[in-house]
């Protein structure tokens, strides 16, 4: 599959953040969220959290760590909602399945563009930004580099890194 005409990113957040993603009117990346000790819950996994916090730097911003980002999924079913919904992970600490999950929905190229205008940097990543091989790329020419197949199948057994590739803005 080649790259879609119009592609979307999805960040999943726990129903209970939205008043602090309201109040401020911005997505909080994970340093902001510890930072500001922002109320809700979260839904990821602590330890990659923290390495995304304090190892993994994005390589076409080596300033840049990877939770100085908003991360945004390539798909709207992503193997970390699953998890969720299995809540059976030894590392995930959020038990609560999916019901209290909501689904923010952007369109890709709108948030470059705000990006652009707002001088923030974004990236996207080929595979999990919290892996510590994940390759990442901020030019829109590399799209395509992306694996689209993987992004969008719904049994991801022999394409697990390729389906959990992020998108990440600063």
């Amino acid at each position: 599959m080649n790259l879609p005409e119009k592609p979307k990113i999805y960040h999943i957040v726990h129903i209970d953040r939205l008043s602090s993603i309201a109040s401020k009117n911005t997505l909080w990346c994970d340093k902001e969220v510890v930072n500001y000790s922002l109320d809700g819950t979260s839904v990821g996994m602590n330890n990659i959290k923290q390495r995304r916090l304090t190892e993994l730097k994005l390589g076409s911003h080596p300033d840049l760590f990877v939770g100085d980002c908003v991360p945004f999924y390539f798909c709207p079913r992503s193997i970390m909602l699953y998890l969720i919904y299995q809540a059976n992970h030894a590392d995930l600490t959020f038990r609560g399945g999916q019901d209290p999950i909501i689904h923010l929905e952007a369109d890709l190229y709108e948030s470059i563009e705000w990006a652009q205008q707002n001088n923030k940097r974004w990236a996207f990543t080929l595979s999990n930004a919290g892996s510590r091989y994940f390759e990442d790329r901020s030019d829109v020419s590399q799209l395509e580099e992306l694996n689209w197949n993987a992004i969008n199948c719904d049994n991801w057994v022999n394409c697990k890194d390729g389906k959990q590739a992020e998108f990440l803005m600063e």
